[in-house]
């Protein structure tokens, strides 16, 4: 599918009454929910096994701590997994109500051949880590589930201003969100995070960092949507997908500017970007980036509360 297609439907569905839930029903339908196991196995694989092992090499224990987790999207599967590792509570946030209840079972069972892996990830054993499984799958319906696990779900929330008491969380977390945010809400979502870290929290934040669209037209590079002006890319930005094309030095530096140390960065060029840039047009507020800043599409990081001085 070219990409102009694709933003000037999402453009329109953003814009048109009931565009929002019209949109829910192609994803779920026609998009990437439609295989719900490859959905799942490819969010506990490439991303919440990957973030587990930040948190090993860091020595930070899960047990008993309380996790915010902003952006919880379609399905659960990151607060499940959490749950099942020895979490104590959850409260997940999103801006709209995507979540079904009916959804939550799906994700749950989806999980169980992935257990063993949870455990180890985890340092728990399989034994804990089912039972506490069973105890979730013996729940009647989804909103049991989420009860049973401790997951508060508040939707639509606003992650800027959580209502969470001051040094109240252990964990703030987020996947594939910071990218869809505006620098005005990154930097407000960083403040708060510190506002409602204990002393000992961490955020940790896996951030797609690359043009979104370059998914669905394979004619586009990840860094394609660089050549534009913001100007330009207004035509074909929209609420549905909104990409703020920060690069990842600007996450670093929101969550330093508010307070946080820097404890952890994982973010790499992609070589066959930096082979093209040398012939892309960068549009001129980009080129205050070096080629690296460019050319990478992802970061993760986990940050600390700094000393209050």
């Amino acid at each position: 599918m070219d990409w102009r297609i694709k933003a000037f439907v999402q453009g329109a569905l953003a814009r048109a009454p009931g565009g929002l839930q019209f949109n829910e029903r192609l994803q779920r339908y026609l998009g990437g929910r439609r295989d719900c196991g490859a959905h799942v196995d490819s969010k506990f694989q490439e991303d919440w096994l990957i973030h587990m092992s930040y948190l090993r090499d860091l020595g930070f224990s899960l047990e008993g701590r309380h996790l915010l987790e902003i952006g919880t999207g379609w399905l659960p599967i990151m607060p499940l997994c959490f749950h099942l590792a020895g979490i104590a509570r959850v409260t997940t946030v999103d801006l709209s109500r995507h979540l079904r209840y009916s959804a939550v079972r799906v994700a749950l069972l989806e999980l169980e051949r992935h257990l063993a892996a949870i455990a180890q990830a985890a340092g728990q054993s399989l034994e804990f880590v089912r039972g506490r499984w069973q105890a979730l799958a013996d729940q009647p319906d989804g909103a049991a589930i989420l009860a049973k696990a401790g997951i508060h779900y508040q939707a639509p929330a606003d992650a800027t201003r959580t209502g969470l008491a001051p040094a109240s969380v252990d964990i703030v977390f987020s996947n594939s969100v910071l990218e869809h945010v505006s620098s005005d809400v990154l930097a407000a979502i960083m403040h708060e995070s510190r506002r409602i870290l204990r002393h000992d929290g961490l955020v940790l934040h896996g951030v797609n960092c690359g043009d979104h669209y370059a998914y669905f037209d394979r004619k586009i590079t990840p860094i394609h949507y660089l050549r534009y002006s913001d100007e330009q890319w207004r035509r074909w930005n929209n609420d549905l997908h909104y990409q703020n094309r920060l690069r990842p030095v600007d996450f670093l530096d929101a969550a330093q500017n508010a307070g946080l140390t820097i404890a952890l960065k994982r973010h790499r060029a992609r070589s066959e970007l930096l082979a093209k840039l040398q012939s892309m047009p960068i549009a001129e507020q980009f080129k205050r980036y070096d080629a690296e800043q460019l050319c990478t599409t992802s970061i993760d990081f986990v940050a600390r509360p700094a000393p209050l001085s």
